[in-house]
């Protein structure tokens, strides 16, 4: 019994010794296993943070070579003045006949509008107000993508969004539904197309800028020209629902538009920095952005770069402290103020005073054939050397001469006469249309240009909003449309005037100083 005993107690030690020998060994095995997935963890997060951080440095690469604004390279080429220029002209040429053409069309659906949904001038002039007010409002959003990204993105981008916009609208039950798709959602995609495509224009151009920009800008006019009367046989044909069915299909070409606009890098001294002003001393240079200083850490990496694009983007709104951009702004604002409300109200007004349908849209069309003509003419003109000096007095002429044009018009009361309106207001349309990209860029020069004509439409969104419906307000108050057509008039000529004053008073103040710099009595 005592050997038994003594063997079952030996049995018993040695399984309590193996026992916690396998403990012990499957202690060690679940530490080792922890330490592997600890350390597994660490080289994860560690490759995650730098895939971001090549990322990050990819999507920089990308926009260095593949953006409208590029950084200056000593390698960069002088704009072309021709060559692919000429097909960045024709693809900013269709970009205008698919939004500024189509924006203006929507006032043939004006009518259609209010009858189907029986509400009164001032609520349906709120589409065509949210159309332009949307695509001026979110006119700096397409110059972002286009500078961080590309110019081609951007346009695509924006000419998906119109169509899908116009398509969902043939489908409205409301003017608020209305509002939301034709006035918010294709705005949207007009803003994105917009802007980058006449900046594109900008940087391929140099000698003969003012008559590239002309061309370009003519397509608001031909497409006008061609899509009034269409527009019109179409809502007659198909009814507003296909009409704008069909507008959508036609404005989805914009995808296409964006795959011609293929980015330069321009020379160092042809990027033509801020001008400088030695009255004003608004043309310091601000202070150039660091290089990313070499770090252990990656998370320093990334702060950074984060950093750098901030000042980045501080240094792209510079103009914005210049006096001469500060009162071209305010002209600007003035100018937004009166130069929509002829395109909103000028077929109600036929219509009201008994022109036809077909005649009242076809006052559209010659309004915009002879605003081709004013946008390569006055572009031809002032690339002229005797006229290139005075690109701003020509600009002041026309605005000046367009807001004349809007005081006459309560007197023409019959297709007659308003054909002569239509033909100078075209005209003077035209031409101060294809000289704002010009004039903005004489101020604060091409590295600049997109942003600052972002800046620039931006200003006209508040207006376009509020001016139709405040213009529908005066018709619906006063029962007529000369209130309208003067407010419309006397915003054109304060715009003009308000630049003309300024010039003025500079002129003054320089030869003042020149003559008492001669006097030294």
């Amino acid at each position: 019994m005592r050997e038994e005993l003594n063997g079952e107690s030996l049995d018993r030690v040695c399984g309590y010794f193996i026992k916690c020998r396998v403990t012990d060994r499957a202690s060690h095995l679940q530490k080792e296993f922890h330490d592997s997935v600890s350390v597994a963890a660490e080289r994860c997060n560690l490759c995650l943070r730098l895939g971001v951080l090549k990322f990050w440095k990819a999507i920089k690469v990308v926009g260095r070579t593949d953006s409208m604004a590029p950084e200056k390279k000593k390698g960069g080429v002088l704009p072309p003045d021709g060559g692919w220029g000429w097909m960045i002209v024709a693809g900013c040429f269709v970009v205008t006949v698919c939004t500024r053409a189509v924006t203006r069309c929507i006032s043939i659906f004006f009518v259609e509008f209010q009858m189907h949904f029986a509400r009164d001038y001032s609520g349906t002039a709120w589409i065509h107000s949210l159309v332009d007010c949307t695509t001026m409002l979110c006119a700096p959003l397409g110059s972002l993508i286009g500078n961080r990204l590309s110019c081609r993105v951007a346009v695509m981008l924006g000419g998906f969004l119109s169509s899908i916009g116009l398509v969902l609208s043939s489908f409205a039950t409301s003017l608020e539904y209305l509002y939301l798709t034709l006035g918010v959602l294709t705005g949207l995609g007009f803003a994105l197309c917009y802007t980058p495509a006449i900046a594109m224009v900008g940087i391929y151009f140099f000698e003969r800028k003012a008559l590239a920009y002309g061309i370009a800008m003519s397509g608001s006019g031909i497409g006008t020209f061609i899509l009034a009367p269409v527009v019109q046989l179409l809502i007659e044909h198909y009814s507003w629902r296909g009409a704008l069915l069909i507008l959508g299909g036609f404005v989805s070409n914009l995808c296409v538009c964006g795959a011609l606009l293929r980015p330069i890098i321009l020379k160092e001294e042809e990027a033509c920095p801020l001008p400088v002003d030695s009255e004003c001393e608004y043309g310091v240079k601000p202070p150039a952005v660091k290089s990313v200083p070499t770090g252990s850490a990656v998370g320093d990496k990334l702060e950074v770069d984060a950093k750098q694009q901030c000042l980045q983007s501080m240094q792209e709104y510079h103009f914005l402290l210049m006096p001469d951009f500060l009162v071209l702004a305010g002209s600007f604002l003035l100018l937004a103020s009166g130069c929509s409300l002829p395109f909103v109200y000028l077929v109600p007004y036929a219509l009201d005073v008994g022109v036809s349908h077909q005649h009242a849209a076809f006052l559209m069309s010659i309004l915009g054939v002879i605003d081709i003509i004013g946008n390569i003419t006055f572009g031809w003109f002032t690339d002229r050397r005797c006229l290139k000096k005075y690109r701003n007095i020509c600009y002041m002429f026309a605005v000046g001469m367009e807001g004349l044009c809007c005081l006459f018009i309560p007197l023409l009361r019959t297709f007659v006469l308003l054909v002569p309106f239509s033909v100078l207001y075209g005209y003077f349309d035209g031409a101060y249309v294809a000289l704002i990209p010009v004039v903005t860029s004489d101020v604060v020069g091409t590295t600049y240009l997109s942003s600052a004509l972002g800046v620039v439409f931006f200003l006209h969104a508040v207006p376009y909003l509020v001016s139709p419906p405040i213009g529908g307000w005066l018709v619906d108050t006063t029962g007529t449309y000369t209130a309208t057509f003067f407010l419309s008039g006397f915003a054109l000529i304060s715009s003009s005037l308000l630049l003309f004053s300024v010039t003025v008073i500079r002129r003054c103040k320089k030869n003042q100083k020149n003559s008492l710099s001669k006097d030294p009595t």
